[in-house]
């Protein structure tokens, strides 16, 4: 299927199920906000990329009450792989909310309702309204809500066999060799959709033989819970709680991968926030561990390397520019790792003026939306 087509097709099925989904909606007494920006701009790439906020097909929809009036997260999809997603998505969250791992854990949003209408799953969420977004926030207590978060996450592990095979069976567990094995597949897919771009195969070469190098240090960091897409816009906070959103992107797995996650997405977002997280694990836990930050980030950046290469044939004009910009960027970001040396603020600041060039109006809006405090998502 070409660009055009890819296109034509997400906008179609999305005008088709939010039809459906506002009629079925009001039957139940909810009314949808009259924007929807979340489903707008180039989420129809994201679809089914689970780490950078996609998955199986599925709407995200915001909306309230009609009674009360109070504010509702919606997610509704009659697509199979979406529907099992909401599924696993809901099973994770109620599983987490009856096992104690830890003495201190995320709040979760409550479910206040879960409806099956064939051949639509809807399922239908608390609004966490939070006093300030992360960016409106001061950068030191960026990194203190950042770091709470994080040490939450590790006081999350699979510590006894009854657990461990309930978590397996539940979130799945993954193990160094998973990891390996992933990355392998994100190097043979994305040098297939890429396969002129020889700093692209060189960089994927070096990285899987520094993860190889260095897999006793990803296994002994195992077990602990993650959250694969783990950015400001999956955090709120509410006075002093923490709740901790999108559940199906949870697992069990190497400590590290959310901090990868949200260190690398700060590079664009937060420079020094990206750099201080850095800096703490490297000189607060020691060699070792920054190690194992450094492996995971690389393993995290060799995602979104498929995910953008994957993108190149469903992308024109502006986008496709675009694309190709996001493939240099991160081809720089790994590079970087690998040498144990920031990324260089020049190589952000033109990509990020290019990026800014080749957006469309849509894609800005639904970045803002998504981020709060006038950001825009830039990975």
């Amino acid at each position: 299927m070409g660009a055009t087509e890819e296109k034509r097709a997400w906008e179609e099925y999305r005008l088709a199920e939010l039809c459906a989904a506002t009629s079925i909606l009001q039957s139940l007494g909810y009314k949808l906000d009259s924007e929807q920006v979340h489903i707008g701009g180039e989420r129809y790439l994201m679809a089914r990329a689970r780490d950078v906020g996609g998955g199986g097909r599925k709407l995200v929809l915001f909306g309230r009450d009609t009674k009360s009036g109070a504010r509702v997260v919606i997610k509704v999809s009659s697509d199979p792989a979406g529907i099992a997603e909401i599924e696993r998505e809901r099973n994770a969250r109620a599983l987490l909310t009856k096992i104690k791992f830890a003495s201190h854990a995320f709040f979760t949003p409550r479910e206040i309702l879960f409806v099956r209408r064939d051949p639509f799953v809807i399922a239908i969420i608390e609004y966490i309204e939070q006093e300030r977004p992360f960016f409106a926030r001061p950068v030191d207590e960026q990194f203190f809500i950042s770091l709470h978060a994080f040490e939450t996450q590790e006081g999350v592990h699979a510590t006894t066999s009854e657990h461990a095979r309930i978590i397996r069976d539940t979130f799945g567990m993954v193990s160094a060799g998973d990891y390996l094995a992933q990355f392998e597949e994100f190097r043979r897919s994305a040098t297939a959709h890429d396969p002129g771009n020889a700093e692209l195969a060189e960089t994927f070469a070096r990285a899987a033989e520094f993860l190889a190098q260095h897999r006793t240090t990803i296994e002994r960091y195992g077990g602990f819970l993650t959250h694969t897409d783990f950015v400001p816009n999956n955090l709120r906070i509410r006075g002093r709680d923490f709740y901790l959103l999108d559940y199906a992107s949870i697992h069990f797995g190497n400590k590290y991968e959310s901090w990868a996650r949200f260190t690398n997405f700060m590079i664009q977002h937060n420079r020094p926030l990206a750099l201080a997280l850095a800096r703490y694990v490297r000189e607060n836990r020691g060699e070792e561990e920054y190690l194992c930050l450094r492996l995971m980030r690389v393993y995290k950046m060799g995602f979104l390397l498929k995910f953008y290469a994957e993108a190149l044939e469903r992308a024109e004009g502006p986008l496709l520019e675009l694309t190709r910009a996001r493939v240099a960027f991160w081809i720089a970001a790994a590079q970087a790792v690998l040498d144990d040396t920031p990324l260089a603020p020049e190589i952000i600041e033109a990509y990020l003026k290019r990026q800014g060039e080749l957006r469309t109006p849509d894609e800005r809006q639904r970045q803002r939306e998504m981020l709060g405090a006038g950001q825009e998502i830039r990975v």
